[in-house]
């Protein structure tokens, strides 16, 4: 299955199956690259937030028109932080967000119950690392690019350029079939 590609200096399409890695200054804008990337050409999208809220995310998708009733949203944060968990169909929470074996459960269930083109947004691999371990993190995205591919489903993985060294980022993006970087003024360079 073939999927449109929204982003400026990328291919126009991309196969199933494919992985792409977002690396980002800290500050970095990503929104605009995350939302192109989910609005596009998408039955189903699922967006794994490690970074903000349920309800942030759905505030970003409505600010950036994203068709809302095509998305689920993986809550990692909301139990850590002792947010209310407002129940929803498409909101679903993990107990903790170092628990990265619940992400990836999560993440197979979506892709199972879900047909069609299915959009993937990991945000951030970062804070996976940072709430569980570099190498735990990585094998959860190990994990999910698998399930990409098993799914024949795409995935936009974010990642904070300055917060991992060297070796841990080079690693990152030898996983990846395309990587994407963001500069501190927007601009955007691919490689795939």
């Amino acid at each position: 299955m073939e999927y449109t590609l929204a982003i400026e200096n990328a291919p126009e399409t991309i196969p199933g199956g494919t992985g792409i890695l977002l690396v980002h200054p800290s500050t970095g804008e990503t929104d605009r690259i995350d939302t192109e990337f989910l609005g596009t050409d998408t039955d189903h999208m699922l967006i794994v937030s490690t970074r903000t809220s349920a309800r942030e995310v759905e505030q970003k998708l409505e600010h950036y028109a994203v068709d809302e009733s095509k998305a689920t949203i993986l809550d990692t944060l909301s139990v850590e932080r002792g947010y209310t968990r407002r129940q929803a169909d498409h909101i679903r929470y993990v107990t903790a967000p170092d628990n990265l074996e619940e992400v990836v459960e999560k993440t197979r269930q979506f892709l199972e119950e879900t047909e069609g083109k299915r959009r993937i947004s990991v945000d951030s691999v970062t804070e996976m690392a940072y709430y569980a371990d570099e190498d735990s993190a990585r094998e959860a995205v190990e994990d999910l690019l698998a399930l990409l591919v098993e799914y024949d489903a795409v995935g936009l993985f974010h990642l904070a350029e300055g917060v991992h060294d060297e070796e841990v980022l080079k690693g990152y993006r030898d996983l990846f079939d395309g990587t994407i970087d963001l500069t501190q003024d927007g601009t955007v360079y691919t490689s795939f």
